[in-house]
């Protein structure tokens, strides 16, 4: 035997001992179940956070840049004093939010002097921005009186869906609007989803014809439980034509997603333009746990589990420079989709009837 032969021929194949691979084995299954454990203790985390926020008293209140006073803030839970809130969140919105302002109050003044019974506020939820937003929303205070338009400053940022849910928690109206600070939608669209929240609201009324207040009187708007989603899915077609091939996969995927998390009934699930009536906001916005994008297939997800009915409304729509998201939006959206799943499929987050 030669010298050589203490050397492994190269020739033949290298097997990793037995024990070895049991190692490596043993380390990839603590590595998936520590994983595991980590996600679930987040997804824990989520709930517990959301529990102590739903039941703290709220010391929240507005700035009144006339009077210098700062105004208590009202709850959902309180009986509606408003026809109409209009919640936008905005962050770093500077440039576009004055534009879309100046439309929405010129809707809402040239509706209000035809139908004396329409009142309305404009709740600005500044989630933290760091540019000259909340000067230019402060603005619009001085200019048209705190009783009907508000700014809420969240002091650091929180995400699109938490501006919301602190805008639909703080207001007096019959009916909730969230609409988005870059005037993509227009406000007139307001009508259409009006319409659908009467007409859901009337078949509602026939359909628990029995279900009366108990000194006789019958359920008000604000009383009956329904929302109205705007859409842009009939613009789907021209905007497949114009985007780029990997924009398109990215959202046929997130799409599909989406519906393997909510399931169908709601094309459309992230545009900004959606209507709820007092009753179905406050079980909808005591509930939602997600603060940022995909906050809105969580509302679809809720109304689902919860029984509120909704329906799908055409809206127009136009792309406004200046869009936040990003690629890494995309991986944040599917990561929050698993959070939908794993935190009400397994029981962690529970919902609040």
């Amino acid at each position: 035997m030669g010298w050589w032969s203490l050397f492994p021929d190269p020739r033949l194949p290298v097997s990793l001992p037995l024990s070895l691979s049991l190692l490596l084995s043993s380390l990839a299954l603590i590595l998936a179940l520590s994983i595991a454990a980590f996600f679930l203790e987040y997804v824990r985390k989520i709930g517990c956070r959301h529990s102590l926020e739903r039941t703290a008293v709220s010391d929240s209140f507005f700035e009144d840049p006339n009077s210098l006073k700062k105004v208590p803030c009202p709850s959902i839970c309180d009986p509606a004093e408003k026809y109409i809130s209009l919640i936008i969140p905005a962050f770093n919105e500077e440039h576009r939010l004055p534009e879309a302002l100046i439309e929405t109050m010129n809707y809402l003044q040239q509706r209000s002097a035809v139908e004396k019974s329409f009142s309305y506020e404009v709740l600005i939820v500044d989630d933290g921005s760091t540019d000259r937003t909340s000067k230019v929303a402060f603005d619009f205070v001085r200019k048209y009186k705190i009783d009907n338009v508000r700014v809420i400053l969240l002091g650091r940022n929180h995400g699109k869906g938490e501006a919301i849910r602190k805008g639909m928690l703080h207001s007096r109206g019959e009916l909730l609007l969230m609409l988005d600070a870059d005037g993509a939608t227009k406000v007139t669209d307001l009508e259409k989803l009006e319409t659908q929240i009467c007409a859901l609201t009337k078949k509602n009324k026939e359909l628990n014809s029995s279900a009366a207040m108990p000194n006789g009187l019958s359920l008000k708007l604000s009383d009956i439980e329904v929302a109205a989603f705007g859409s842009r899915a009939h613009l789907e077609k021209q905007a497949l034509a114009t985007r780029k091939w990997y924009r398109n996969f990215l959202m046929k995927g997130f799409h599909l997603v989406v519906l393997l998390t909510a399931g169908p009934g709601i094309r459309d699930t992230q545009c900004g333009f959606k209507i709820f009536t007092r009753a179905a906001a406050r079980k909808l916005f005591t509930n939602i746990r997600l603060k940022r994008w995909c906050f809105d297939v969580e509302l679809v997800y809720l109304c689902k589990h919860l029984g509120i009915p909704m329906v799908e409304v055409s809206v127009t729509w136009s792309e406004i420079p200046g869009s936040k998201v990003r690629l890494t939006s995309i991986i944040h959206m599917l990561f929050e989709l698993i959070l939908i799943r794993v935190g009400y499929g397994l029981g962690i987050w529970k919902i609040h009837t």
